[in-house]
């Protein structure tokens, strides 16, 4: 008699195990992937710089030219630049104030935008951009999607 009881107890204990053991797989996968997901996304963000600019009246195309070309040579010169865009005004919408020029700059790190605005290459631009320059607005945030 007490091997009967044993031969019951046996499989269902083995089918309770089996299920317990594919059920904390499967919640250990989910978290795993999960976390896998939020690290990915955690190391995506990333730091971006808007800098816009109006120009003064008396700056010709010749001059907004060479602020433009100065500041899309950064990037090669300044290694913590992850990222650069830049365009000028089209919006439909007139509501620019005066703002011409649109400059995105992408960084890793807070460290890594300190270290651009501290270079001196950076530093030399903006002595170029200065005699040019009637407004600027400058946005930073970290990205999210």
């Amino acid at each position: 008699m007490m091997n009967q009881p044993n031969a019951i107890c046996c499989p269902m204990a083995k089918k309770v195990f089996w299920g317990m053991a594919i059920i904390s797989g499967m919640v250990l996968a989910s978290f795993s992937q999960h976390g896998s997901v939020m690290a990915t996304s955690e190391s995506s963000k990333m730091l971006r710089h808007i800098v816009q600019f109006q120009f003064k009246a008396d700056s010709s195309a010749a001059d907004v030219q060479k602020v433009v070309d100065a500041f899309r040579a950064l990037p090669g010169k300044i290694t913590e630049v992850a990222d650069f865009e830049y365009g000028t005004d089209n919006s439909p919408e007139g509501l620019a104030d005066g703002f011409t020029h649109c400059f995105l700059i992408t960084f890793k790190s807070e460290e890594d935008r300190t270290a651009y605005i501290k270079h001196p290459d950076h530093q030399a631009f903006v002595s170029i951009l200065k005699p040019h320059l009637e407004k600027v607005q400058v946005i930073d945030f970290w990205s999210a999607k």
